[in-house]
Formats: C-alpha cells, sequence, structure tokens
C-alpha cells in the first residue's frame, strides 16, 4: 500500500466524478432554456443509477477475468472489494475498492454522454431505463474485452485511458439512439440555438479540469506516467483550440464561443487513448490534427437529417476514433516501457487499434438498437408534440431553469 498512490487516486476519482456535472453544464448551455434542467438532469442522474448498478454488478462483470468476452460475477454486490490492495485484475498500490469506485466513474459519464444526440425530445423515464441497461449491456462487456484481459486486450490494443471503452462506445449508441428516436420536431425548419454560452464555456473548462484525473488517474500510480499523461492532457486539447480557431476564423471570418469549447472536448477525447504513450510533442500533433475531421464531420452532419443534437458522434465518435488510430502512430515504448513492442508509425498496430473502434461501435450500435426497441415496446421513447412544445423542464420535472415573470408557466421553487 503507497500513501501517495492512495492520495492521488482518491483525487483522480473526485474529478473524474466531477465530469459528470461538468457535461450537465457543457450540454445544458446548448439547448434551449426550456430544456435546460432536463438535459443538466440527463447528466446527473447518471451518478444515481448507474453508479449504484456499477457497485452491484457491473464491475464485476467488467473487470474480472471470466472469459475473452465478460468477466463472472466473483465482485458482485462488492463481494471482495475490501480496502486491502489485493484482488483487483489489476496490481494495486491502493484500496482495491477505491480502484472499483474510480473505474465507476468512468462508467457514469460514458453512459451521460449518450443524451447529449437525443436531449429535447427523449422522454426522461425511457432514456433512464436506457442508460441503465446500456450500463451492464454494452458497457461492461466493452470495457472487459479491453481493460479486464478480453479479447481486444489479447490482440494487443492500446487504450489508455478510453478513448474506444468510452468515447467510441458512447458514440455509437448516440448516433442509434438519435435515429431511433428520431428528430426534433423544429429540426430544419428553424434555428435552434443555445440558451446559454456561458454555461457550455463553463462545463468545457471544468470538463478540462476533471480530465486530468481521466487521464493521468488511468496511470493507477503517482508517477512518472501520471506526470506524463496529465502534460499530454494539457498540450492535445490547446492545439486543437489553435487549429479550431483558425478553421473557424477560414470558415466564417469569427472565431466563436462555441467553436472554441467543442475544440477542447475534441481535443480531450482523442488525448484519452493516447495520453499516456505519447510524449508532449506528438500530443500536440494529435490535438492538432483531431480538429480537423471533428470540425469538418460536425459541418457535414448541420447538413444532413441527423439530429445528433449536440454533436457527440462529430465530437466523441470522430474525435475517439482518431485518438486510437493516432495512438498507434505515435506510441513510442521509449515513452512507456510498460508495453511491448511500440515503436512510432507501426502499421500493425494501428489496424489494431483500428480492429478494436470497429467492434466497439458494431457491438455498441447493435445492442443499443436492440434495447431501445424493447424498451419502446414497454413505453414512448419520446415526448408528445405538445410536450417538446412546452418544454420538457415544465413537463418532465414540474420545473425551469428561469423565472419568466409574468409568464402562463411561470412557478416559484423555494425562497428568493
Amino acid at each position: 500500500m503507497n500513501q501517495a498512490d492512495t492520495a492521488w487516486m482518491l483525487i483522480s476519482t473526485a474529478l473524474v466524478l466531477l465530469m459528470t456535472p461538468a457535461l450537465a453544464f457543457f450540454y445544458g448551455g446548448l439547448v434551449r432554456s426550456k430544456n435546460a434542467l432536463n438535459t443538466m438532469m440527463m447528466s446527473f442522474i447518471s451518478l444515481g443509477f448507474v453508479g449504484v448498478l456499477w457497485a452491484l454488478i457491473g464491475y464485476s462483470l467488467a473487470l474480472t477475468p471470466g472469459s475473452n468476452w465478460i468477466g463472472d460475477m466473483s465482485f458482485a454486490f462488492l463481494n471482495g472489494v475490501g480496502l486491502a490492495e489485493t484482488g483487483a485484475i489489476v496490481p494495486l498500490t491502493f484500496p482495491h475498492m477505491l480502484y472499483m469506485a474510480f473505474q465507476g466513474t468512468f462508467c457514469i459519464i460514458t453512459a451521460a454522454l449518450i443524451s447529449g444526440a437525443i436531449v429535447e425530445r427523449m422522454r426522461f423515464s425511457a432514456y433512464v431505463i436506457f442508460i441503465s441497461l446500456w450500463s451492464i449491456v454494452v458497457y461492461a462487456p466493452v470495457a472487459h474485452w479491453v481493460w479486464g484481459g478480453g479479447w481486444l486486450a489479447d490482440m494487443g490494443a492500446w487504450d489508455f485511458a478510453g478513448g474506444t471503452v468510452v468515447h467510441v462506445n458512447a458514440a455509437a449508441a448516440a448516433l442509434v439512439a438519435a435515429i431511433v428516436v428520431g428528430k426534433r420536431r423544429e429540426y430544419g425548419s428553424q434555428s435552434v440555438l443555445p440558451h446559454s454560452v456561458p454555461f457550455s464555456l463553463l462545463g468545457a473548462g471544468l470538463l478540462w479540469f476533471g480530465w486530468f484525473g481521466f487521464n493521468a488517474g488511468s496511470a493507477l500510480v503517482a508517477g512518472p506516467i501520471a506526470s506524463l499523461a496529465f502534460v499530454t492532457t494539457m498540450l492535445a486539447p490547446a492545439a486543437t483550440l489553435v487549429v479550431w480557431t483558425f478553421l473557424d476564423l477560414m470558415r466564417s471570418g469569427k472565431p466563436t464561443a462555441v467553436g472554441a469549447a467543442t475544440a477542447i472536448v475534441v481535443g480531450l477525447v482523442a488525448v484519452t487513448p493516447a495520453a499516456g504513450f505519447i510524449s508532449p510533442i506528438n500530443a500536440i500533433f494529435l490535438g492538432a490534427i483531431a480538429a480537423v475531421p471533428s470540425y469538418f464531420a460536425l459541418i457535414i452532419r448541420a447538413k444532413t437529417s441527423l439530429d445528433d443534437s449536440l454533436d457527440v458522434v462529430a465530437a466523441h465518435g470522430v474525435g475517439g476514433t482518431v485518438g486510437a488510430l493516432l495512438t498507434g502512430v505515435f506510441a513510442e515504448k521509449s515513452i512507456n516501457g510498460l508495453f511491448d513492442g511500440a515503436i512510432a508509425g507501426n502499421p500493425g498496430q494501428v489496424l489494431i487499434q483500428g480492429t478494436a473502434v470497429l467492434a466497439a461501435f458494431v457491438y455498441s450500435a447493435g445492442a443499443s438498437f436492440i434495447l431501445l426497441k424493447l424498451i419502446g415496446l414497454v413505453m414512448p421513447l419520446r415526448a408528445t408534440v405538445e410536450e417538446e412544445g412546452t418544454g420538457l423542464d415544465i413537463t418532465s420535472h414540474g420545473e425551469e431553469a428561469y423565472l419568466h415573470v409574468g409568464g402562463a408557466t411561470a412557478t416559484r421553487h423555494g425562497s428568493f
């Protein structure tokens, strides 16, 4: 047991947990005011339902030896998950229970990411059921494949902190959910503008702050690799922000705040699979390269009938894929000697990385489609026309984000 490692992992777990409220602000600012609370609740609710399910069975299915495809139930209901450093699937120098909690924060935010594609029209109850089932049926197996000794780990796929497990996985589910639930009533016929860009900037800043725990915490020790991941997590989004700003200037002549917030997230997503495997200079290159495909994916999507409301696919799907592939290009054994055979520009490793991305995407998309269709047999997936028109804050939660003085639906909660 190492006290420094324990302290670092306590901090990292808290930082990653903060990312889910940060995501709520990032997403919440990008929707209309009548749906702000509902959108934020879609992130916050994951802290409860997904967090509890992770402790009960998700952790055991994801991170026990089991088979090549899924873990066993040896840690179900936290059986054998105690304060000793022994028992986990990886060697630890801090309590096993803390490792479970750290990994749980990843599952929580991955499920919450999906909401960005279906905000402003999916029924809240159906969404809660979906992400709860998804965390067990989809997230746990994919995490096992990569981090639990499953078949992708055996193949040699690298994913330092979740490019495939978190971002590609969530983006595939988001894409399917956006298609199955359908587009917003107003989509394509009128502008649907963000109600609070400062909210989104705040969320992006807090996401960046929390991401240091996400990536540097994935080293699982307070040592050189954590320091490397910390620095690459600082530099890659910075480079993405620079390139994104120039792209905005060339396209419209104005650098946008929404663009800046999105660029930060894209850079963070892209460096996630590579954070502990690449040099700081290569992190700058990776972040700069990642800006281009995500930027144009976002522009192209806006011209289609796909209502991926907050561009989960462009930011997390494209960004995560580019980051995973570039991990095979930029990873160097001299940087991180914990993995074998890594050389810069290894074509074979790029192919392995691509296989992992494709496998996660196909499985997540297929399983998500089945889950949504099954839930749809029991209850409606989307709100009614009247509920969408009124706003999901009032119709789903009986609350409003802002008091509209003199408005027909004005309410006052608590004292002011």
